[in-house]
């Protein structure tokens, strides 16, 4: 029998991506604003309840890490308290609950892959409110699938690390990158896909927490040589000629990021049978991607 699956935030990196790939796994109602605002739990509610969905997918978020210190209110109404409604009416509804979570619930003091099972110490307020997300998950809905990934850019969307780096490389012949914040580089279209496969492996046994990103580490400034020598290789449009890594210290922001923040992805790839590709794999397969422009017509040229 199809599932229903409602999909909320389907505008977003993760979301454009799930839309392309969940119709093969159930029948899909995608929303999005203003159809549905994060910050008005009455219409997240009505859509629910008019819906009755058996799978409930919340690919929306605040993201902005920076702008989240200066509109702590806003990030907690989507962080934190639009996760708990999606909880609570998931749990009435006996649907199960996927939510997207993120690697700065760490603190980063670590140097080795966090499992899941680590003790989370948020940094920044956007780290605090997707933990406070977490936890109103955890306490409120029985089934639900949690999972944290990392460092994500994709093909749609006009905002992510990949696209920064090629519009400032078009424009400029220096640039000045962070080197000592290490991660792990991830491709939207990978998420989507993963949560898609765990799509048929959903029961209460398997409701819980899970790490997802590409495999392999990176500091931001080697994921931006990365792209510029993929981007290069692709014919994209450049004048950068020097990358100059800085430390976190030269480069002050309103929001601390965790130093280290590589996620362990073992409890999931048992799952699924499969180990996430390379990082640097999905990049030059997500340039190419935008270079011929079947995904996202005009960006990148």
């Amino acid at each position: 029998m199809t599932k229903s699956i409602l999909l909320i935030g389907s505008n977003g990196q993760v979301g454009k991506e799930l839309q392309q790939i969940l119709p093969s796994y159930g029948n899909i109602i995608s929303v999005a604003r203003p159809t549905v605002d994060l910050t008005q739990p009455d219409t997240l509610c009505s859509v629910i309840r008019s819906k009755q969905p058996q799978i409930i997918i919340n690919a929306a978020a605040y993201t902005g890490v920076d702008k989240a210190e200066s509109e702590a209110e806003l990030a907690t109404a989507i962080n934190a308290t639009a996760p708990l409604i999606l909880a609570q009416e998931s749990q009435k509804l006996g649907a199960f609950l996927i939510h997207i979570s993120t690697d700065y619930v760490f603190g980063g003091n670590g140097c080795s892959p966090y499992q899941e099972t680590n003790a989370t110490n948020p940094l920044s307020v956007y780290g605090k409110t997707k933990l406070a997300g977490e936890e109103a998950i955890q306490q409120t809905c029985a089934h639900h699938l949690i999972l944290r990934t990392a460092w994500v850019y994709g093909t749609f969307g006009k905002s992510n690390f990949v696209k920064t780096m090629l519009r400032l490389g078009a424009e400029r012949q220096e640039l000045r990158v962070v080197a000592d914040q290490i991660g792990s580089p991830t491709w939207a279209q990978d998420i989507a896909t993963v949560i898609a496969q765990m799509i048929p492996q959903l029961t209460a046994e398997i409701s819980g927490t899970y790490h997802y990103t590409n495999s392999g580490v990176a500091s931001w400034y080697d994921f931006a040589i990365a792209i510029f020598e993929e981007a290069q290789q692709l014919g994209f449009p450049l004048k950068v000629e020097r990358i100059v890594p800085i430390t976190t210290a030269e480069y002050p922001t309103p929001a601390c990021r965790p130093a280290y923040s590589v996620l362990a992805y073992g409890k999931i790839s048992a799952i699924l049978g499969t180990y996430p590709p390379h990082w640097r794999q999905r990049l030059r397969q997500m340039l190419t991607d935008l270079k011929i422009g079947h995904r996202a017509l005009g960006i990148g040229h």
